[in-house]
């Protein structure tokens, strides 16, 4: 049976004193495909999506718009998408961290993942990495556990924010290794990293591999261990947990791409056949696998029933390890 999240009714006429809005004066065939980053630009949602959405829109015959509207953990891009019209024009690069986690969070999102969105396709998956200063004497995940053992609680993590994929990483590597560290909420991973390279040498953040990567080549933060059964084609050189000897604790970070509930099927499966076409090029394929991410296009209904179950998870997640929203 084909999946779909329920429908809203969304109102799509704005009439002013001078009449028909401009931004609705044109047809939606005339538009370009307004893609919305619900992150601020150079974390890995944004990486993907400078990567590949313009392609994607080149095969529907139209244009790319990127749009960051970051913020409250990705709920105000998601937001404004859930409140776009539903004609194929506007989509969401969605991920984990406002789609799979803020519904068990933040009990009053301006948004509800079910019946705002639809599912379009899943377009990438990617590792998390444990990242820290050069500087920092946590050299390995061993080095970790062991300082956090001897010192509950006083080893900082950074993250994107309470809720993000980055936090609940953390909690999740907490729970695997019964250890205690603190968390201290950023807007962004970038704010993260920048206090890692300054006043905060001792912090340590969990981050997907397309966030961090370059930070990571150029020397100013150091991968200690990846997710994941094997190492990352994107950084041999960085051994997994596993290898490091931390067992029940795997994250992948994954993206896809959303669309305003009431979004016509036509509409959809064009979108798909077109992300399908895209990240089948292998110039596509070996640029995405520089940066971590590994292709996972599936149809909606699949991605729709592998949306619902990844919430279903992290809400297991979020109240085994009693996450409380920011105030």
């Amino acid at each position: 049976m084909k999946f779909t999240f329920s429908a809203i009714l969304i109102g799509i006429a704005s009439f002013t004193s001078m009449g028909l809005s401009p931004v609705y004066s044109q047809s939606a065939s005339d538009r370009p495909l307004s893609i919305v980053i619900p992150f601020a630009p150079g974390g890995g949602t944004d990486v993907l999506a400078r990567m590949t959405m313009p392609k994607i829109a080149e095969k529907l015959g139209t244009v790319a718009v990127i749009e960051n509207r970051s913020g409250a953990a990705g709920a105000i891009g998601a937001q404004f998408t859930a409140r776009a019209a539903p004609d194929g024009k506007t989509l969401m690069v969605g991920s984990v961290s406002e789609i799979g986690i803020n519904p068990s969070i933040y009990p009053k999102l301006p948004y509800n993942v079910e019946r705002d969105f639809v599912a379009v396709t899943a377009l990438a998956a990617a590792p998390m990495v444990l990242v820290v200063s050069p500087a920092s004497s946590i050299q390995t995940a061993g080095d970790l556990v062991t300082q956090a053992q001897a010192n509950p609680g006083k080893i900082n993590f950074g993250s994107a924010g309470t809720g993000s994929g980055a936090h609940m990483a953390a909690e999740l590597f907490i729970y695997a290794t019964k250890i205690k560290l603190t968390h201290v909420p950023y807007k962004g991973t970038g704010a993260v990293a920048a206090d890692m390279l300054g006043s905060q040498k001792d912090m340590i953040m969990f981050a997907p591999l397309p966030s961090i990567a370059g930070l990571v080549r150029g020397g100013q933060l150091k991968a200690v261990a990846v997710t994941g059964k094997q190492r990352s084609p994107a950084m041999p050189e960085v051994p997994t947990f596993i290898e490091a000897g931390v067992t029940g604790f795997d994250m992948d970070y994954w993206y896809g791409l959303v669309a305003p509930a009431g979004t016509p099927a036509d509409a959809r499966h064009k979108i798909h056949e077109a992300a399908l076409n895209v990240f089948s090029q292998p110039e596509i394929v070996a640029n995405l696998a520089k940066q971590g991410l590994v292709p996972t296009i599936t149809n909606e209904e699949d991605f729709a029933a592998f949306v619902k179950t990844d919430m279903a998870k992290w809400e297991q997640v979020v109240k085994s390890a009693n996450i409380k929203a920011e105030e």
